[in-house]
């Protein structure tokens, strides 16, 4: 009885030191960003254009990304074809894709020394220009309609396959066949996918910093960093901070509320069999051929332009991939400690504790990197030098955006653990230490390793805080990449994306294929 309190109270203990530093990184930085703003009265007719800018891009953004993913995705549902299950996986790429990298690989297609332009000029007509809002909008729907695709992929695939059956028997219209069946999963899932979509689509600053810019084409993250590096107005910086940090905050919230896709209901454990699929396989051919060139033609453009260049890549690409490397271990340690604390502290709680652990947890994504960076610049900068403490900030920055993603991946297997074996740790007597080594972590080594392998990814592309604190003789992977890219060495630039890449990829799977060994059994 007596260790059983004492673990308790040390998983409480923990979980609450989480759930405090936490608050301290989001709502603690948030006030000292408002402490240090000067009302809304300083931000002027630019500002408020970046404010109108912001939340229409978003919007639209986030409705593009929704709206082609519909189609693509029920097409994706409905046939069956040689690759299919690697185009899905695909679809996971451009998440843990650095940004920057990203963006690199959109302006060789559609830039105007693109493919895209270079086809234009040679028919006798313009280039493209994506800069500004068109480059902005055009990255946004290339990050997340893969992550909407797999939102409604999901939703698809709560459908049992014995409603396409009946359907298909009773001969029922198009319309019909839409309305009572494909309508209530588009229902369900479409308000939660758009509002993650265009919060993520807020957040944004790696892309508005790359093909931003300019009266129409400036978000609030821009404008934030352009009051700091280039105007020093740490007091209109803290002002825009605070718009940031509403609009994410209330977004945050109503994302949260509303649920997320479904999937149970498969109907006698098979996967759903679309029975209309010979019907549309033209359609469903367009619409795959295009997502999937939409996603492969920007990274094969980088890897064709960079790969011959690796070898002329200046010696500072070493001491960059090692901070890179540094900041992202780093942020991956204190990232899976902070969720593993919090799911082990909350997972046996009820639903009103564990809804506040993950509602909590979830300011990672409320809580913008920019407005972080803002407010713990403030907070440092009358006692020292913040750019002394850039490599620090930046990790624990990291943890705490990549947190929201680990947690969602290590509160259900947790969970699931307490639920099956309790009852067989109290019947044997089993020590924490056996219960720990021997069922617990076994059963927790997949989830553990998938969501290390985001985490690491995700800090590896990271290109927020760091760009607030470094100064010119620190420099990141994304760093070096986007001051080349600055430079106009598209060459070089496309070798360092390419290092960049293949870093994140090679960590992301060690950690994941670390995560895929054996329960360990006795």
């Amino acid at each position: 009885m007596a260790g059983s309190i004492i673990t308790i109270t040390l998983r409480n203990i923990l979980g609450g030191a989480v759930l405090a530093a936490l608050l301290i990184f989001s709502i603690g930085t948030a006030a000292a960003v408002a402490m240090r703003g000067q009302g809304l009265g300083v931000l002027g007719v630019a500002d408020w254009s970046a404010v109108r800018f912001t939340l229409w891009q978003a919007c639209l953004s986030a409705g593009l990304s929704v709206g082609i993913a519909i189609p693509v995705s029920r097409a994706l549902a409905r046939q069956s074809f040689i690759g299919r299950q690697t185009l899905i996986t695909l679809l996971g790429a451009p998440f843990i894709l650095p940004v920057i990298v990203g963006v690199l690989g959109l302006l060789a297609v559609f830039g105007r020394a693109g493919w895209i332009s270079g086809m234009l000029t040679w028919a006798g007509f313009a280039k493209l220009s994506i800069y500004g809002a068109p480059g902005v909008i055009l990255a946004h729907v290339f990050f997340n309609l893969p992550l909407a695709t797999r939102f409604l992929l999901q939703g698809w695939g709560s459908v049992p396959t014995e409603r396409f059956r009946v359907a298909h028997s009773l001969a029922a219209s198009p319309w019909a066949y839409f309305r009572l069946i494909e309508w209530p999963v588009l229902r369900s899932v479409i308000p939660g996918a758009f509002l993650l979509v265009f919060l993520l689509c807020l957040t944004s600053f790696a892309v508005a910093l790359a093909v931003g810019g300019g009266p129409k084409g400036t978000t609030i993250e821009l404008a934030i960093y352009q009051a700091f590096r280039l105007d020093f107005d740490l007091g209109k910086a803290a002002s825009l901070a605070v718009v940031q940090f509403s609009l994410c905050g209330g977004l945050a919230i109503l994302a949260f509320l509303v649920p997320l896709p479904q999937t149970d209901g498969l109907g006698l454990d098979r996967l759903p069999q679309r029975l209309d699929a010979s019907a549309h396989r033209a359609a469903d051919a367009f619409w795959i051929a295009i997502a999937a060139a939409f996603l492969i033609f920007p990274l094969g453009a980088i890897f064709l332009r960079g790969v011959g260049y690796i070898p002329d890549l200046p010696h500072q690409v070493i001491a960059a991939s090692l901070t890179s490397i540094l900041i992202a271990l780093t942020s991956t340690l204190v990232c899976i400690t902070m969720a593993l604390s919090l799911a082990l502290a909350f997972a046996r709680r009820g639903k009103l504790a564990r809804s506040l652990a993950e509602g909590i947890g979830v300011l990672g994504l409320a809580t913008s990197p920019l407005v972080v960076g803002t407010g713990l610049f403030l907070i440092i900068f009358p006692y020292a030098h913040p750019m002394t403490f850039a490599v620090p900030i930046t990790a624990s920055v990291n943890a705490m955006m990549a947190l929201p993603f680990a947690l969602r991946v290590l509160m259900p297997a947790v969970r699931d653990t307490y639920a099956d074996y309790l009852q067989l740790r109290s019947s044997l007597n089993i020590t924490r230490w056996v219960w720990l080594s021997w069922i617990v972590l076994p059963r927790l080594r997949r989830p553990l390793g998938f969501a290390a392998g985001l985490a690491v990814a995700l800090s590896m592309g990271d290109l927020g805080v760091i760009a607030l604190f470094a100064d010119p003789d620190l420099q990141t992977l994304p760093l070096m990449l986007y001051r080349l890219m600055g430079a106009y060495q598209m060459d070089q630039a496309a070798a360092v994306a390419v290092v960049l890449v293949i870093q994140s990829l090679a960590l992301f799977w060690i950690f994941d294929r670390g995560g895929q060994g054996y329960v360990r059994s006795k």
